[in-house]
């Protein structure tokens, strides 16, 4: 059974910075992708970006490219998401996600999800 657990998460001023961390356990396929959601009060779940394990191809929402990062351990297994320059409206609970399948953002496409590590960002 593939788990997910999210860290990192808080309270951050706005042009802030944090580094979310997604530890990934439990899968036995080479290839998979790991994704980066977010989910603020009343409104759709939204990828962010996403990476593949093996070759470390990426993808970012438009929202957030040029301020966050994506990257992996795959010695420790771990997903990380830098973000830069935050703003108030990047506020949300931040959700990583597997995916055997390279499938771009679309969160109905991945399996398996983490709990959720909130990021708040306001002065």
């Amino acid at each position: 059974q593939v788990q997910l657990v999210e860290s990192g998460g808080g309270l951050v001023q706005p042009g802030g910075s944090l580094r979310l961390s997604c530890v990934a356990s439990g899968f036995t396929l080479d290839y998979y992708v790991i994704g980066w959601f977010r989910q603020a009060p009343g409104k759709e779940r939204e990828g962010v970006s996403c990476i593949s394990f093996t070759d470390g191809n990426t993808d970012y929402a438009d929202s957030v490219k040029g301020r966050f990062t994506i990257s992996r351990d795959s010695g420790k297994n771990t997903v990380y998401l830098q973000m830069n320059s935050l703003k108030p409206e990047d506020t949300a609970v931040y959700y990583c996600a597997y995916s055997a399948y390279w499938v771009g953002l679309n969160p109905l496409k991945y399996d398996y999800w983490g709990k959720g590590t909130l990021v708040t960002v306001s002065s």
